[in-house]
């Protein structure tokens, strides 16, 4: 499919601007630069980079509309609505994301990421209460004018009223007649005589809280009808804390939006948005989005913009990319979009709908708009178009002009080969696949081009490669269709468990087979074992570091006992080591629901706020648990929340009491083996190398296949280098998946046999980032300039590494080339702001820019 990201050509260059831009820009403007940074990041698909960008962009907002959006929007980023017994409404105790913090104006940078006050008593009872004799002399005071609905008087004290707004202010004390006048007939006005002692009391009192909601409501009206600015401000503030769950929303919003209430509005819409995915389901909350009127009226009362549609058509992608709720959400996005990234966005992201809908002709005009504000990428779309729409010589015509006139990139040659034939279009996804081996396309075509040709055991090798090191439902469900061709049912039926366990709701052969279908037709092929043969199997698949095999058996028990919050625990481990941090995070939370005790459940919440940045937090809740229960999992929970931050030898060793604690409960082997890894990784950076071997063997003994890593580690700081080689050779031999195995054992060997090592890394697994680094820095030893950059460009144009910039500027600096150093060291601030040693390169290399312009 063509993207639907924007995805600048020059990303390290945009990233670099993108930074210069935070740092002299307005702090107005930095929010919105920050959206900006998320959009183009977002092709990368790097959940911690992208949360970091929107809890910056929370950070600077300072307008409430902007803060009740990007708090809802970090909250469905962490898919907080899959947690049970979880309100929309709730707090998560911090600001950022604190419901009642948001409807406040303005915000403390230094306090942003503190906690939020809404366990506390906000204030004293007694200072929040006007005081009972002040307020009988404030309903005593004389009145002087009446004013009549219907049959009945109402006394008023003119000042009062006349001090409610300007246009009551000129009737009643300047040149009209009711000056004059000591009764005023309001009958004609629609106004109750409720709403008239209601207005009186408040021209007395300047409080909305003693009155029920429906006279608030009609306080409202009055205000808004009659500029009564500070009365509408109360009850605006006053309605808006009636607002906590949908019922109340389709109530209360109707009368915000005709009388322009902001805060009720903002406390409405932060609902809707909190209650995403679900909300867009609902035709009447759509109403209040997708028209262009609906549009209108939520600028009318300065709640319509480019963040909340974004979010809105983000979310309506992801359910359902042709419903014409998404085209009515990206239509309306493209009416609120004032910048030219925003047009860009907007434009294409509708190109790439109307394409998914067949639509062809609208897809390309979508597409053609999208590259006249800017957007090179687009030109894909456009070439896609024309292509569905016959003309495959005009398609190709244009990739081949994108090729010659920009630095060729692998999507480039990707999209070019799907209007080329033969040998041509295979040398193209070649040149793809060599430019950016993280693109799945290629790897797919040439798996099928070769079982088209009966070489399906050749077919699996090749889609093999990508799955290695990029877990992709598709990429697995076209193995899955190779292994039944050979008759491998049991392989087949692997791929498909771990398939599902990545996307529940996978629809194989062309969405017209659900996966638990074909699981259940491959069961007659397949001999199923009992609960304890699953466990038995495992072992065995974690302890070869088998984790597509161990998704799949893990996948099977569930099937067997699915309210096991222990085996959702284990898939979450297993897909954070995949890299598949969304699909981690569902079963982390999955766990959560499914928690049989208390003291379980805070540990499974603990990792969500570890996995999720809020490292405090997982502490206290590891500490909670070991109160209620000593376990395993709290320890060690404790254990590695704190070895997350560099740690003192005092920290060190409490550490390490934690892990040996942890090791003293019951658990399983597999868990056993993993703390007593750990725990020799302590011993080893604590200097106790007898200690950590010990670990190691222990850790061995129970099939933790990885020990052999730290093991090898020790032997590496005796000086035995070559038992230390020996010792990641047994790991190379049992781990299935041994990139990192070939990376590590390039350290304990001569310089020809660690290229070796490390460029067998690369071809399992081109996202490591060492062997890059470190053939370019051998390169760089052998005044090679030129190629050490490449070397490190090469990875760079399709994993812009923090490391790898960081290096690469590093190299542009000790060649003199300060500009390209100061453009690499800004992108890599752009990735991690407080990078150290990336600002202390960038401040020398400034400075000695500034020097030679001197």
């Amino acid at each position: 499919t063509i993207e639907p990201h924007l995805k600048p050509i020059q990303l390290v260059e945009t990233l670099a601007d993108l930074y210069r831009r935070l740092g002299t820009c307005l702090e107005s403007e930095k929010s919105l630069i920050c959206i900006e940074q998320y959009s183009i990041l977002s092709s990368l698909r790097d959940p911690k980079l992208l949360r970091r960008c929107l809890r910056a962009a929370r950070q600077h907002a300072f307008d409430v509309h902007s803060k009740v959006v990007l708090s809802a929007l970090l909250r469905y980023e962490r898919r907080e609505d899959e947690h049970d017994g979880v309100s929309p409404m709730d707090c998560s105790s911090f600001i950022l994301e604190c419901p009642k913090a948001t409807l406040e104006s303005g915000c403390d940078l230094n306090s942003i990421y503190d906690h939020c006050k809404c366990y506390q008593e906000c204030t004293n009872s007694a200072d929040a209460q006007i005081s009972k004799e002040d307020e009988l002399l404030t309903l005593e005071e004389d009145s002087d004018i009446s004013f009549c609905v219907g049959n009945e008087e109402i006394d008023c004290v003119r000042s009062k009223i006349a001090a409610l707004s300007t246009p009551f202010k000129a009737m009643l004390c300047g040149s009209f007649i009711e000056s004059k006048r000591s009764k005023i007939d309001f009958s004609q006005n629609g106004i109750s005589v409720e709403l008239m002692k209601a207005v009186d009391l408040y021209s007395r009192t300047k409080r909305v809280d003693m009155f029920s909601p429906k006279i608030v409501l009609e306080l409202l009206s009055f205000a808004e009808r009659f500029c009564c600015e500070e009365m509408k401000s109360a009850c605006d503030i006053h309605l808006a804390t009636f607002v906590n769950c949908m019922e109340d929303v389709l109530v209360l919003i109707e009368y915000g939006l005709e009388d322009r209430a902001n805060v009720l509005v903002a406390s409405c819409l932060q609902v809707l948005l909190r209650e995403l995915p679900s909300s867009l389901h609902s035709p009447k909350v759509m109403r209040i989005f997708c028209s262009s009127e609906a549009r209108e009226r939520l600028a009318s009362a300065g709640h319509a913009s480019f963040l909340l549609y974004y979010f809105l058509s983000q979310v309506a992608m992801e359910e359902d990319k042709v419903s014409n709720t998404t085209v009515m959400l990206l239509e309306r996005l493209k009416e609120c979009a004032t910048l030219k990234w925003q047009k860009a966005l907007a434009l294409h992201q509708l190109g790439c709908v109307w394409l998914e809908r067949l639509e062809y002709k609208s897809a390309q005009c979508y597409f053609e708009a999208a590259t006249e504000a800017g957007h090179v990428y687009s030109l894909a779309g456009i070439a896609r178009s024309r292509y569905k729409q016959g003309h495959q010589h005009s398609a190709y015509k244009l990739m081949n002009t994108l090729i010659s006139e920009y630095k060729a990139v692998g999507w480039m040659y990707q999209e070019r080969s799907l209007y080329n034939t033969g040998e041509d279009k295979i040398a193209d996804l070649n040149t793809a696949t060599e430019l950016d081996p993280t693109l799945s396309f290629p790897y797919k075509y040439r798996a099928v081009s070769k079982a088209e040709k009966k070489q399906t055991k050749d077919a699996i090798s090749e889609i093999d490669r990508i799955i290695q090191f990029k877990l992709a439902p598709d990429c697995l469900e076209l193995r899955a269709w190779f292994f039944i061709a050979i008759e491998d049912y049991g392989s087949a039926l692997r791929d498909i468990r771990a398939m599902l366990t990545l996307e529940p709701s996978y629809k194989m052969f062309n969405v017209r087979l659900s996966g638990d279908d074909l699981i259940d037709l491959l069961n007659h092929k397949v001999q199923q074992g009992s609960q304890a043969d699953c466990w038995l199997q495992l072992y065995d698949q974690w302890s070869s570091i088998d984790d597509i095999g161990s998704l799949a058996i893990i996948h099977q028990m569930l099937v067997n006992d699915p309210w096991k919050s222990l085996l959702r625990f284990r898939q979450s481990l297993l897909l954070l080591r995949l890299n598949c941090k969304k699909a981690a995070m569902r079963c982390l939370q999955l766990a959560c629901n499914l928690s049989s005790s208390e003291h379980e459940k805070l540990i499974y919440e603990g990792w969500i706020l570890f996995d999720t940045g809020h490292r405090e937090e997982a502490l206290a809740k590891a500490e909670k648990s070991i109160l209620i229960q000593r376990s395993f999992e709290a320890f060690f929970l404790k254990a590695y929340t704190l070895s997350d931050s560099n740690l003192d030898p005092e920290s060190s060793s409490y550490v390490i009491e934690l892990l040996e604690e942890a090791i003293r409960c019951p658990s399983d082997g597999l868990r056993k083996g993993q703390a007593l890894n750990n725990l020799g990784s302590k011993y080893v950076d604590s200097g106790k190398l007898d200690q950590a071997a010990n670990c190691y063997m222990n850790a061995l003994e129970i099939k933790h296949t990885k020990a052999h890593q730290g093991l090898a580690r020790v032997y590496s700081l005796r000086n035995q280098q070559k038992a230390a080689y020996a010792e990641l050779s047994k790991l190379i031999e049992k781990a299935h998946n041994n990139a990192s195995a070939y990376e590590n054992r390039s350290e304990y060997c001569d310089s020809e046999m660690a290229k070796n090592d490390l460029n067998m890394a690369t071809e399992l697994d081109p996202l490591r980032t060492y062997p890059y680094s470190y053939r370019a820095a051998v390169l760089m030893d052998d005044q090679k300039e030129t190629e050490a950059i490449e070397e490190l460009s090469k990875a760079i144009a399709f994993k812009p590494d923090l490391q790898m910039l960081h290096l690469r500027a590093a190299f542009y600096e000790s060649i003199g080339n300060l500009n390209s150093a100061l453009c690499d060291c800004e992108a890599a601030l752009c990735l991690e702001p407080d990078h150290i040693d990336t600002l202390d390169l960038y401040n020398r290399a400034r400075d000695q820019a500034i020097h030679y312009q001197q």
